[in-house]
Order: C-alpha cells, then sequence, then structure tokens
C-alpha cells in the first residue's frame, strides 16, 4: 500500500492510505474499512489523523508538517488479513485493548465480512448459527434465542457498547449488510457489558467509511420467490477527504417452506467521518431496519399428542393465520469522538440512541392435543406492541504506562445508560376450541380485538457503570490483566401487574493470564464474577432473582509462524444461579422457573487459512450441564456440536471456488406433561460454488440442506416448528 504526506497549511498533516486492489468481492458490500483518512488499527479502533504507523514506525503530525512531500510504499504487515479472509488477528471485544486473539485470555471468534459474503450470512441468525458453541433457538418464525455453553445470550452490542435484551430475547432478525465483522466473546464479560454474562457477548462492529471512492451491489435470487439488492458506497466527501461517508442499503423480499408465512425487509444505514483536527475525529450515523412478515407463528406447533405419540407434521406445518402480522422498526444513532492525547493515550466519548418498536397481531394455540380427533386445541388471539427506547454514553481513556521498569498498558471508563420498556396487549375469541385440520390450514377467523388493552410490561432501567482494567508486562512472555467493573442497577415499574423493581450495586473482578509458551503458542487463564438482574417472570408473575455465579476458563491458543492460521483448545466451567427456564404459558405469557445449574467443557477451534487458497473456521464443543444434585439439567440443549466453514479454489481454474458449511449437533429432549420428545442429532450440509469473473464481477451459487434434513429447530419451549428443507439461490456481486 502506499500512504503519501503532502505539506499542509498550518502544520497539519493528512495521511491517505490506498488499499487499491487488495479488496476481492466475495458477496455484496465486501469493503474493507476505513477510518482517519482510510487508516484502521486491525481491531476496529479508529487511528486518529495524528499519527499513522508505517512500518512500524508512528508519523505525528507535527513532525510531518515541517517536512516536504514523502511517499512511502510498504508490504503489508505479516499476518495482516486480505479482505478475503476468515478471520482477523485482533479484537477489542473482551477489554477494549487492542489485543491479539493470542492475547486475549478468553474464547473469542470473528466472523469476517468476507465469511458473511462467501457464504450468505445476511442475517444475525445464520452467522451465529456458524460460530462454534452457539445455539440459535428459533422458537418462532420472528422471535430467536441464543445460547452458548448451555445459557442464554442477553447481550448484542454495537461496536463494543450496548443494553441486554429487554425481554431476553430478539424479535425479527438483524441484518448484516451494516456490519463489518461479528465478534462473539464465550464467557462472562463483565468489564464491558455492565453486569456479567455467563455465556457469550455479540459484538457487531459496523462498517466505516474509506478515503477512497468504492461502490459495491448484489442481485440475489433463491427459492420461494427469494429477491435481494444490496448497494455499498463509501469515499470522499470534501476535496481533502477530510469528511468522508458511507451508505449502505438492501432490500429483500421473499415466501418461505412454511404455508402463508413471508417477509419484507428494508435496511438503510449512513455514516460520516470528519477530520476535526489532527488529534481529532468524529463519527456519526444513523441506521434503519424495518421487517414486515406475514403469516408468523407465535409459538408453534404441538409436540405430543394425549397419548404420548410424537406430532409429526408437513414441513410446510405452521400455526400463523395470512392475517397475522409481526412488524418489527430497530432505529440506531451513534456518535464517536476520538482523540489522541499524545503519548500513546487516547479518549474516546461514545453517544448512542437505539429504538426498537414492535407491532404485532398473532395467534397461538394450547391444550391437549388428541390424536384420533385433533381436538383438545384452544385459540389465543392477541394484538400485541412494544416500544423500547435505550440511551448509553461511554467516554473511556486508554494507553500505555511505566511501572518497574517496564511497559504496561490500561483501560478506564464511565458509562451511563437508561432504557424505557411499554408492551401491551389486547386479546379476543380467547380459548375458543380449534381443530388440528383448522390450525394447521389457517382457517381461524379474524378476531375483532374490541376488548381494552392491557398493558404487561411498563417499566425504566438504569446502569451506572466505572470499569478499569490493566495489562501488565511482567515479562516478554508473561502478561497479567486484571480489572473491575462497579455497576449501579436499578429498575421501576410493573410487570404482568406486579412491581418491576431492584435496586443493587455490585463490583465485579476480572483477572487473566497469558504465557508464552513458543514464540507462536500460549495457555491461558481467567476468572468472572457473575451478576445479572433478569425480566422473566414466574407463575405469579413476580421476577427472578438475578442470575449469580462464576466462570473460569483456561485452554492454549497458537498460530502459524506466518500467522495465517490460528488455533485454540479451552476448558470451562460456569457455575450459576437462577438461570430462567421455560415453565409453562398461562393467560398469554410464558412463565418461567429459577434453576441452579453448572456448565462444564471444553471448546476447540480453527481458524484463517490452512494453505494457499484455502480458507477455514471451525470449531468443536462439548459440556454438560448439571443441576444441584448432579442430574442433567436443560436437555434441550446439545452437549456436542461441530460447526466448519470451508471455501478452497479448485486448482487450475482460475477464479473458480469450492466449499461449504457444516452444521451438527447431539440429540435434544424435553420432558413435557404427556411423555418426552427428542430430536435426534442431525447435520446440515450447505455447498457453495463461486466464480470471481474479474476483479469487479463474482457469481456464487448455493445449495442449502443440501441432504433435505428434516429436524425441528428449537425444543427451547414445549412447541416448535419443523426446519428448512433444501433451497437454493444465486448471487451476482459486483464492484467498482
Amino acid at each position: 500500500m502506499s500512504a503519501t504526506f503532502p505539506r499542509p497549511a498550518r502544520r497539519r498533516a493528512v495521511c491517505r492510505v490506498r488499499r487499491a486492489g487488495l479488496s476481492v468481492l466475495l458477496g455484496v458490500g465486501m469493503m474493507s474499512p476505513g477510518w482517519g483518512q482510510g487508516t484502521t488499527l486491525s481491531g476496529g479502533e479508529p487511528v486518529p489523523p495524528a499519527a499513522v504507523a508505517v512500518q512500524g514506525a508512528t508519523v505525528d503530525a507535527e513532525d510531518a508538517g515541517a517536512l516536504p512531500t514523502v511517499t512511502v510504499t510498504a508490504a503489508p504487515a505479516a499476518g495482516a488479513p486480505s479482505p478475503s479472509a476468515f478471520s482477523r488477528r485482533r479484537s477489542a471485544s473482551a477489554t477494549r485493548l487492542d489485543l491479539t486473539l493470542r492475547e486475549t485470555p478468553q474464547s473469542i471468534s470473528v466472523v469476517s465480512r468476507a465469511q458473511m459474503d462467501a457464504f450468505g450470512l445476511r442475517d444475525a441468525r445464520a452467522v451465529l448459527d456458524t460460530v462454534p458453541g452457539v445455539n440459535v433457538e428459533r422458537v418462532e418464525t420472528d422471535r430467536t434465542y441464543y445460547s452458548v455453553r448451555g445459557f442464554e445470550v442477553s447481550n448484542f452490542q454495537l461496536d463494543g457498547v450496548g443494553l441486554p435484551f429487554a425481554t431476553g430475547d430478539q424479535t425479527g432478525d438483524i441484518d448484516t449488510a451494516v456490519y463489518d465483522r461479528v465478534d462473539v466473546l464465550r464467557g462472562a464479560n463483565g468489564l464491558l457489558s455492565s453486569t456479567g454474562n455467563p455465556s457469550a457477548t455479540v459484538n457487531f462492529v459496523r462498517k466505516r467509511p474509506t478515503a477512497d471512492t468504492r461502490f459495491a451491489g448484489g442481485l440475489t435470487l433463491g427459492s420461494w420467490d427469494q429477491v435481494r439488492l444490496d448497494a455499498d458506497w463509501s469515499g470522499a466527501l470534501t476535496a481533502d477527504r477530510a469528511v468522508r461517508g458511507r451508505f449502505v442499503a438492501a432490500a429483500e423480499d421473499k415466501a418461505s417452506y412454511l404455508d402463508r408465512y413471508e417477509s419484507s425487509k428494508r435496511v438503510a444505514a449512513a455514516t460520516v467521518e470528519v477530520d476535526l483536527s489532527a488529534s481529532t475525529l468524529l463519527t456519526a450515523g444513523y441506521a434503519l431496519q424495518r421487517n414486515r412478515p406475514s403469516g408468523v407463528g407465535w409459538g408453534a406447533l404441538p409436540l405430543i399428542y394425549t397419548n404420548g405419540e410424537p406430532t409429526r407434521y408437513p414441513r410446510s406445518a405452521n400455526v400463523g393465520p395470512a392475517w397475522s402480522y409481526w412488524h418489527t422498526d430497530d432505529a440506531q444513532a451513534f456518535a464517536d469522538v476520538l482523540h489522541d492525547l499524545g503519548g500513546g493515550w487516547t479518549v474516546k466519548g461514545t453517544v448512542q440512541q437505539r429504538k426498537i418498536g414492535g407491532r404485532a397481531r398473532l395467534f397461538y394455540v394450547y391444550g391437549d392435543l388428541d390424536q384420533p380427533t385433533g381436538a383438545g386445541l384452544r385459540s389465543y388471539p392477541s394484538v400485541y406492541r412494544n416500544d423500547e427506547q435505550q440511551w448509553l454514553g461511554d467516554v473511556h481513556a486508554k494507553g500505555p504506562f511505566s511501572l518497574a521498569g517496564r511497559r504496561h498498558e490500561a483501560v478506564v471508563g464511565l458509562s451511563v445508560s437508561r432504557s424505557k420498556s411499554d408492551m401491551a396487549s389486547r386479546y379476543d375469541d380467547v380459548g375458543v376450541p380449534v381443530s388440528e385440520d383448522d390450525v394447521l390450514a389457517g382457517r381461524f377467523p379474524l378476531p375483532d380485538f374490541d376488548q381494552p388493552e392491557s398493558g404487561f410490561g411498563r417499566f425504566k432501567d438504569w446502569r451506572r457503570t466505572a470499569y478499569g482494567v490493566a495489562r501488565f508486562n511482567v515479562h516478554d512472555h508473561l502478561k497479567l490483566i486484571g480489572g473491575l467493573n462497579v455497576t449501579r442497577v436499578s429498575s421501576a415499574g410493573e410487570q404482568y401487574g406486579e412491581p418491576h423493581h431492584y435496586r443493587t450495586t455490585r463490583a465485579q473482578p476480572f483477572a487473566g493470564v497469558v504465557a508464552d509458551i513458543t514464540p507462536h503458542a500460549s495457555v491461558y487463564a481467567s476468572v468472572a464474577d457473575i451478576f445479572n438482574p433478569q425480566t422473566k417472570t414466574d407463575q405469579q408473575s413476580r421476577l427472578l432473582d438475578p442470575i449469580q455465579g462464576r466462570t473460569v476458563e483456561a485452554g492454549i491458543k497458537a498460530e502459524s509462524p506466518d500467522r495465517k492460521l490460528t488455533g485454540s483448545l479451552a476448558v470451562f466451567r460456569v457455575a450459576q444461579d437462577n438461570t430462567a427456564e421455560s415453565a409453562g404459558f398461562e393467560d398469554g405469557r410464558t412463565y418461567y422457573r429459577g434453576v441452579d445449574a453448572t456448565s462444564k467443557g471444553f471448546e476447540a477451534e480453527v481458524a484463517g487459512q490452512p494453505m494457499a487458497g484455502w480458507r477455514l473456521s471451525a470449531g468443536f464443543t462439548w459440556l454438560r450441564i448439571e443441576g444441584e444434585d448432579g442430574e442433567s439439567v436443560r436437555t434441550y440443549v446439545p452437549r456436542r456440536t461441530l460447526r466448519v466453514s470451508s471455501l478452497a479454489d479448485v486448482p487450475g481454474v482460475t477464479g473458480l471456488a469450492w466449499g461449504g458449511v457444516l452444521k451438527w449437533q447431539s440429540d435434544i429432549s424435553r420432558e413435557l406433561s404427556d411423555g418426552v420428545v427428542r430430536q435426534k442429532a442431525y447435520a446440515l450440509l450447505d455447498a457453495v460454488l463461486r466464480y470471481q469473473v474479474d476483479k469487479s464481477l463474482a457469481v456464487t451459487a448455493q445449495v442449502h440442506n443440501v441432504t433435505h434434513t428434516r429436524y425441528l429447530n428449537s425444543l427451547l419451549w414445549e412447541q416448535a416448528y419443523v426446519g428448512a428443507p433444501r433451497s437454493v439461490s444465486l448471487n451476482l456481486a459486483w464492484s467498482l
């Protein structure tokens, strides 16, 4: 790449970095992000315009201003990820320190833009389906839960900041068109997520503007009338490139293998970067996603008859009538200011607002289903609305310091957040007998819904946090990481007519150690406390007690000499009290009970390029989940999972690559009042064939569920629906 340093007026240096020829388009919008005149750290943190690293040296703006124009040409750093790589070497998602994955004393997986584009991972569910150890619980057509190491994931972040789900689930989907990569940190993340999450934190890293002009677009056609268009433009907005912008848009419409279910979504995002000075970078953006599905399932299909026999419906079976829908809007606005303090220290302030709105007309069935007659089910229609608003501010400083003759690193920060939730429903024709045949045919008539609205959730949550972490360079081959998060959480309001109220202050320590055992391998260990207030309620509509516990992890991480392939092996133990587990459905809601559980297991993962022309991401997880008396609990969570994503160039055929995604899980079960339902172990295989016609055009064909495997999406609840059968898609992607 080349960097040009002109002599500007007033001793201000402007660094332009061009990565021409490095981008390889594997899908829609796969463009390397650029910050601060096209320069980024590989961990995703922006580089202030004041300093740019070139071949290991730093050129300061004050010094550069006195120099004539100089052009420096340098090769990419050893091990730097190419735009087509399935891995990233660095991430700040765990501690906000820009560490390599090997230097991070926890398990972390990175799904790159290249991997998302190569395999058509266009929403969060598809992305997390490929991540080792992540279990995607598709309980309904438009509501999803996620679990890692046996426990639910409740925290999605945007660029490292965010708030837990208000209700513990994600409604609709999250389109990935606006994101450059997705980091999944497994284990507790109490340092940066206010309260400890024992399972994982998912960090969506936004695409950023570039100084050079780029455009990418795409067209996807698929089974069930799928049509999708993508566009991604980025470039300078002023002649001196001090102002840069990026605009991303996507539109998708499709039917489904499920009877009557159709979906439509629109996505748009705009981001602007401004060099306010030689040492200050302002970034601001806005994104909006609208989902408009119809024929949606609220709950799903009965799993068992009263005689104990399991139900077996057609793949297309759906409980949702044609008149049902679940519309969601997700609007996000943010602004960041990054300032270089000098001496290697930077300070960053972030303000983020998120508004999530839902409007739904739904149909649920409950009861005891008789096999011979198909009778025993009853109706539960509802009109539902949900409005959630989140405000979050964060300011933190990070940089090096000296102690005992050695150089160390630290981060200190403060964050304040407030969220407001307002949920209400109206019901009509509740308890009307409905036959199994009528449910499958969607023949239940649309009720008037003229009953008064019933507010079942109106509450506000506040979180105030002070945090700090230091990485001590005890020895060239030994690093200690210690941190503390002190959080004040409070809530006021009501839920299902009962008080939704708590107020407490907790301190959560974190400790980790990383020791190099060879130039290319390290061992590590970490421990973190868990504390997380819950929104789930029991059968009497009372809030469950907060989740509490501790997570411990140890392992080994290694990388190849050229740093293009990384691997890890981790063992973990998570002890958690008061884990919410579904206990039934009553009065239009699912109620829960608290379960004390301990999860133990190991994970093995490898990612990168095993050899030239072959990109790989793979991982295996084994775990055991036990209750207080050593009995197996949460049996609907698979104990063993395997995830493999592979794409390899075809020898002798320039531009042609083939590969696929393999997802396997062991058997799961759930005990019901009339018997036990089991889902046997199964594997899903997606095949990919991609042809890079030239540097501007690529064609990708995919076959999903090649073996046409039949499986239930989830046993998290007492109802479920059958997963998608074989399907195909074709993507045309181009760049200018």
